[in-house]
Parts: structure tokens; C-alpha cells; sequence
């Protein structure tokens, strides 16, 4: 049995977020494109005889306790699995926090796959998903790497395969150091519903869109529900969107519930020029990062 591994985790940008309403139990209904994005934060995983988690972090005052979404992964994983022993996790972050990019959740997902195969795949993949459920509504998506439909409150995953309206394309992500708290952003919609909530559909028009024709063509139906009361609280967001609309980007928007705008290029140096332009003209301390995205 394998005694120690290493993964990266990667992220993920939203190509649409159709936020459709609140729901009973009070989380919100919507219908998202999730798409998977080659950066990453990386995690080490090393079997150990004491019992329990023992988790690690390369960012001060990031909790390593049960506040953090990796050492809740590997404490559902031990109780549902019962090894009798427990795991020494070292989570180098790379990504931003609270930046609609999903690197908590990949984080947690990547945390159940490296420990089932730690401790010799004692779970299914199905006990995997359910576990995933738990953590929250992104989770179960980086438990596969292929662009998604993401339905119900996005932990519904249908895998789509690679999209050829977006062969060929990179993507340029910025991160204005500051996050936006998710359940903020989904609270302002609740003052003007009826103005706010998308119309069910959204999400497979522009599905349709990327298997069918081109990115210029799709670009139009690329959305987010939460750009409109984010970006009115968070102007430096929207100036960085239209900037990059204005160099010739075929889409930028929004990822989550923010604070990551990103842009789609049709090769590198597009796409490098993006990122340059960003921070010459909106301040070197800005998080940037771009890469293939197929």
C-alpha cells in the first residue's frame, strides 16, 4: 500500500451562472457550466500510525482545524472508511481565497480521491459522491475533470466532454486581492427577485453553443447572475471585464460569486497580452494567472 502521495488541485471558472431562485432550504437554485482551469494549489497526503488528521498550511492563519474544507474531506473519509490510521496532510495554497474559483472545493475533492487511494480504495465512487454532497454544492464537480452542467445547488454534475467551440482557447484569470463572501452575493438578490432571477435554460443554449459553433458566436450567451450586484459594490471588477472586452477578448465575465473576472483568448499571446495589459493598467499586487484551457 502506497505510504505517502502528492496531487495537484485545480480550479474551475463558471461559463454561465444562471441563478434561477431561492429554494425551501434556503440555498438557491441554478444552472451552471462549470469548466475546469490547469491552475492549481498542490497537496500532500502521507499515511501515519497515530490516528486522526494532522493537517498543515503554507498560508498563515488559514484554520487547519475543522473550519477548512480539506480537513472536514478527510475526516468524513476516515469515519466512512475506518483505517486504523490516520493521515498527515500538507495543503501548499497557490490559488487566491474566497475567489469564486472553487479552490476549496477542489481542495476537498482532491483530498477524498488521494485518501481512497491511500488507504487502498475502500470506498466507491458512489460513497465518494455522497461524502462530496456533504461539503458543499462545488465539490462533487472536481471529482471529475471534464466540463459540467451543474444543476440543483451545482452538486447535480453532468459531464460534458471538451467543448470545440473553445479549442485552441486560453484563459487569463485576475484576482483584485480582496474576496467576495458567497452568501452575501447570493443575499442581494433577494431585494429585487423577479429582476434578478434567470429564466431556466440559459446553461444548455450556451452548451449547445460551444459543441455547435464558434466562440464568437456563443460569447453573447456567457452570463452570471451575481456580476450586476458584485460588480455595482466591487466598479474595479467590471472596469477589468470591459478592459479586456475592449483588447479584443471574445468573453470576460465573472467567475462564482466572485471576486475573479477571467477572459477567454484564442491562443497565448492574446491571452498573455491580457494579463499584462491588466496589471500595467490596474496595479502589479493584482493575482494574475492564465493557461490552456483544453
Amino acid at each position: 500500500m502506497t505510504k505517502a502521495i502528492e496531487r495537484s488541485s485545480p480550479c474551475k471558472v463558471n461559463l454561465i451562472l444562471n441563478v434561477l431562485g431561492r429554494r425551501p432550504d434556503g440555498f438557491h437554485e441554478i444552472e451552471t457550466v462549470f469548466h475546469p482551469v490547469p491552475v492549481f494549489d498542490r497537496l500532500r497526503f502521507e499515511m501515519v500510525s497515530a490516528p486522526g488528521i494532522h493537517l498543515a498550511c503554507n498560508v498563515p492563519g488559514l484554520p487547519t482545524d475543522r473550519r477548512n474544507l480539506v480537513y472536514r474531506a478527510a475526516a468524513a473519509f476516515l469515519t466512512t472508511a475506518s483505517p486504523p490510521q490516520g493521515v498527515q496532510i500538507r495543503l501548499e495554497k497557490q490559488l487566491p481565497l474566497a475567489a469564486g474559483l472553487g479552490g476549496g472545493s477542489a481542495n476537498a475533492a482532491t483530498t477524498l480521491l488521494a485518501l481512497n487511494q491511500l488507504f487502498g480504495n475502500p470506498l466507491s465512487a458512489d460513497q465518494l459522491a455522497a461524502i462530496a454532497r456533504t461539503l458543499g454544492s462545488d465539490v462533487p464537480f472536481f471529482l471529475q475533470d471534464q466540463p459540467a452542467l451543474g444543476l440543483g445547488r451545482g452538486e447535480i454534475i453532468q459531464p460534458l466532454g471538451p467543448f470545440p467551440a473553445l479549442a485552441g482557447a486560453w484563459i487569463v484569470l485576475a484576482h483584485p486581492g480582496f474576496g467576495v463572501p458567497t452568501p452575501w452575493a447570493y443575499a442581494q438578490l433577494a431585494s429585487a427577485p423577479a429582476l434578478s432571477y434567470g429564466e431556466p435554460g440559459r446553461a444548455q443554449r450556451l452548451i449547445r453553443a460551444l459543441q455547435t459553433g464558434t466562440i464568437e458566436e456563443a460569447a453573447p450567451l456567457f452570463a452570471n447572475t451575481l456580476e450586476l450586484p458584485v460588480m455595482r459594490k466591487y466598479p474595479l471588477l467590471a472596469l477589468i471585464r470591459e478592459d479586456w472586452l475592449d483588447a479584443g477578448a471574445p468573453v470576460a465575465l465573472m467567475s462564482g460569486s466572485g471576486s475573479t473576472v477571467f477572459a477567454l483568448a484564442i491562443g497565448p499571446s492574446l491571452a498573455e497580452l491580457l494579463a499584462e495589459r491588466c496589471m500595467r493598467r490596474f496595479g502589479p499586487a493584482l493575482w494574475t494567472a492564465i493557461a490552456p484551457l483544453a
